[in-house]
């Protein structure tokens, strides 16, 4: 079995990755662990000091390439067969074209549990993968409901 898990590197992740550890050893699975680092580097503005703000840009998505990594290398030693990738662009759609790359069985993404206001503006990516995929999506709510 083939599992795209989609991250994005939030205090939800930890929830997400022990789940996926126990659901992969269980299905042999292989993993691909998916962080979708936004913005785009093409798609930002550099009005007021370009140079810092490219300099901060790349820190940022080299921390978070070292975070997907750290995970990859976390679910490997344990057992799982696992890759990591970091990729750009919008974000349902490059998580069912990384799905179909990889020629996924499941994606698994999260649910942050936010509010109908939250969602009527923004969006769910989940909300948006589970109408968009034609493979089957797992949901881990990443909230406490009391």
């Amino acid at each position: 079995m083939k599992i795209l898990v989609c991250v994005d590197l939030s205090d939800s992740t930890e929830i997400i990755v022990r789940k996926i550890e126990e659901l992969a050893k269980s299905a042999s699975a292989q993993v691909w662990l998916l962080h979708n680092a936004i913005p785009e580097p093409g798609h930002v503005e550099f009005k007021v000091d370009p140079l810092a703000a490219r300099e901060s840009l790349a820190q940022k998505f080299h921390n978070e390439h070292r975070q997907i990594q750290a995970l990859s290398d976390r679910l490997r030693n344990t057992g799982v067969d696992t890759t990591a990738l970091l990729v750009h662009g919008s974000t349902v759609e490059t998580i069912l074209q990384e799905a179909s790359d990889v020629d996924a069985d499941m994606i698994v993404v999260g649910s942050h549990g936010k509010g109908a206001m939250y969602q009527l503006l923004l969006g769910s990516v989940s909300k948006g993968v589970l109408r968009k995929s034609s493979l089957p999506v797992l949901v881990i709510p990443t909230h406490n409901r009391k």
